[in-house]
């Protein structure tokens, strides 16, 4: 709910496992609460011994129904031609299935310089220190966190299940509504950070 919104798939992804498994899923509530790991919300739907082969099934299921009706959120594609205009590199941390992440940026043509998937909140750092992030953009309050633990500027937009409210209260450096405010944000934020070097 960053780059992409990936609900309409995800819903779909759903609504297939339930019918596959017979076991009620309610796909609106769990759209509702994207950003944690798949596990997170199976264990919602199903008890804890079943959880690793409802991650299979799941992710079997997924190419074929959650890729083609995710779409790109307003400004992505812009946001990451920003980062790239300025000389920096744009680096996805998700904690998506990291195949699952390239098949959707893949699909709707959004060519960042890496895809790391399978990190959540705090395990973000990893990445984000690895190539030496010093800003991370999320939607999510596991993504503030992620950005603290790296020691990079959290800045977050309001596209995924929170508010600008909350995520200020969360400790967002930058709140934005969405992408679409990202390229004169960062041109100005490049900005002040050269004049610093």
């Amino acid at each position: 709910m960053t780059l992409i919104d990936s609900r309409p798939g995800i819903h779909a992804t759903y609504r297939e496992l339930s019918a596959r498994t017979g076991v009620w899923i309610d796909a609106d509530l769990a759209v509702s609460r994207l950003g944690p790991p798949l596990e997170h919300e199976l264990a919602h739907w199903f008890p804890e011994e079943l959880i690793p082969e409802m991650v299979a099934a799941y992710r079997e299921i997924y190419p074929t129904h959650a890729i083609a009706p995710s779409l790109a959120l307003p400004g992505a594609g812009d946001a990451i031609q920003a980062v790239r205009a300025a000389g920096g590199r744009s680096v996805v941390v998700t904690a998506k299935n990291e195949p699952h992440a390239k098949l959707h940026l893949e699909h709707l043509r959004l060519e960042p310089d890496a895809v790391i998937g399978w990190l959540w909140a705090e395990a973000k750092a990893e990445a984000l220190r690895e190539h030496d992030a010093t800003v991370y953009v999320g939607d999510h309050l596991g993504d503030i966190r992620g950005a603290r633990a790296a020691g990079a500027l959290a800045v977050s937009v309001a596209t995924g299940p929170y508010d600008e409210e909350a995520l200020r209260a969360a400790g967002a450096d930058v709140v934005l509504p969405d992408l679409t405010a990202f390229p004169a944000w960062w041109a100005a934020y490049a900005e002040g950070a050269a004049s610093l070097a």
